[in-house]
């Protein structure tokens, strides 16, 4: 591989794993498209984990939520990171795999439950729902807490700068530099 794509892949991984522990980090909260039907749906979601050596992130999400449905039925999405600090842009295509319960879920749901946020989880209600709408609270230790797991399979970098923009692909063809 071309040395200084070597370099920069490892400074994109640097850089992701910076974003999950950094909230101010640009790429900390990427947006999410996935499948819906014959359309692309697309949100923003917050980035937790980043496992460089597995090629892998990890997102929180309620399991009742659409985005969790269209996992289920396409695996394959894409993550779009920006972060104006760099001027770099990152697509990654991905497959998404969505855990429910073991171990994993446990353990992170241990730590997220002494937070406010866990009530995103602990919602009667699924995500969209209408306010208002009267439903039962479910029982359960973590309510509809769930993992999703983003195998990263491609990566599509821009880098933006006065002298000239660079773009570079690492995919199953190989690492090669693209035109901007």
């Amino acid at each position: 591989m071309n040395e200084s794509l070597d370099a920069l892949l490892a400074s994109i991984w640097i850089e992701l794993d910076k974003a999950a522990g950094d909230k101010s980090h640009g790429w900390r909260l990427p947006v999410l498209a996935t499948r819906k039907g014959e359309d692309a749906d697309a949100r923003t979601v917050v980035l937790r984990e980043v496992d460089a050596s597995a090629r892998e992130l990890l997102i929180y999400t309620d399991a009742r939520s659409p985005k969790a449905a269209q996992v289920r039925a396409h695996p394959q999405g894409t993550l779009v990171h920006w972060c104006s600090r760099l001027n770099w842009q990152l697509r990654l295509r991905v497959r998404l795999t969505l855990e429910t319960d073991g171990l994993e879920v446990s353990s992170r749901w241990a730590r997220l439950k002494l937070h406010p946020a866990a009530q995103d989880y602990l919602s009667p209600l699924p995500p969209g729902s209408l306010l208002g709408a009267q439903a039962l609270p479910e029982r359960g230790s973590r309510g509809h807490f769930a993992l999703l797991r983003a195998q990263v399979e491609r990566i599509d970098w821009l880098g933006l700068r006065p002298a000239g923009h660079r773009r570079a692909l690492w995919d199953d063809e190989g690492p090669r530099w693209l035109t901007p």
